[in-house]
């Protein structure tokens, strides 16, 4: 079937569903049940989506630019290759995204402030811009992830997969990444102050400076005789 836009769904029962490819821009689904829902390729732009439940929902390839997420359970729920840019994850609550496939989607300029994001798959993703402050991205696939720009102060990275990231001039002051994978990131002007890199793995890190090393935070810290060649 094929929704009309600007639908009033607001609080629908609807688990399993299947709106693939479905015309959905500006429609209401305001505290709806949409768990483990098809959406697949459908248009949710404009779409109001606050506190609803797409728990394992498979959102690959969705658009859902400008779209209000805030309050929805995102848990597990598939947004790979989603266009989730200049949605609304959050207004004071933090977004649960735990487990999800977010794997090469676009959250450009998103706000993920105090999101729940341990151990969602973001490799590839676009990031730039992006509030993740005090996000807990524990344990996240954010191999090759465009941090560009973002605010990651506070954030929990404790284990997260860092690999080749651009950080450059994020802001990850008091970030926490003990045991972080940060091989082949790009840390160029990135704020590192009072950050905890304790067993962080630093091997071939790119464009780190003395200067940024002496205001980190960090105990029986080993770095390798090749990450230092890579200084700057």
């Amino acid at each position: 079937m094929n929704i009309i836009e600007r639908k009033n769904y607001k609080g629908v029962n609807l688990p399993g569903a299947h709106l693939e490819r479905n015309n959905l821009i500006w429609a209401n689904f305001q505290g709806a049940n949409l768990q483990e829902a098809y959406l697949i390729k459908a248009n949710l732009t404009q779409a109001d989506l606050r506190g609803a439940n797409l728990y394992r929902a498979d959102l690959r390839g969705a658009d859902l630019r400008g779209a209000n997420l805030q309050e929805a359970n995102l848990q597990e729920a598939n947004l790979q290759g989603a266009d989730l840019s200049n949605s609304y994850l959050l207004e004071g609550v933090g977004a649960n995204l735990q487990g999800a496939n977010l794997q090469g989607a676009d959250l450009q300029g998103i706000n993920l402030t105090r999101a729940d994001l341990r151990g969602a798959n973001l490799q590839g993703a676009n990031l730039q811009l992006s509030n993740l402050h005090l996000a807990n991205l524990q344990g996240a696939n954010l191999q090759g992830v465009n941090f560009q720009g973002a605010n990651l102060y506070g954030a929990n990275l404790r284990g997260a997969n860092l690999q080749a990231a651009d950080l450059y001039v994020a802001d990850l002051q008091k970030s926490d990444l003990q045991e972080a994978n940060l091989q082949e990131a790009n840390l160029q002007e990135a704020n590192l102050q009072e950050a905890n890199l304790q067993e962080a793995k630093l091997n071939n890190v790119k464009n780190l400076s003395f200067a940024q090393l002496r205001k980190l935070t960090f105990r029986k810290l080993t770095f390798r005789k090749q990450t230092f060649r890579k200084l700057n």
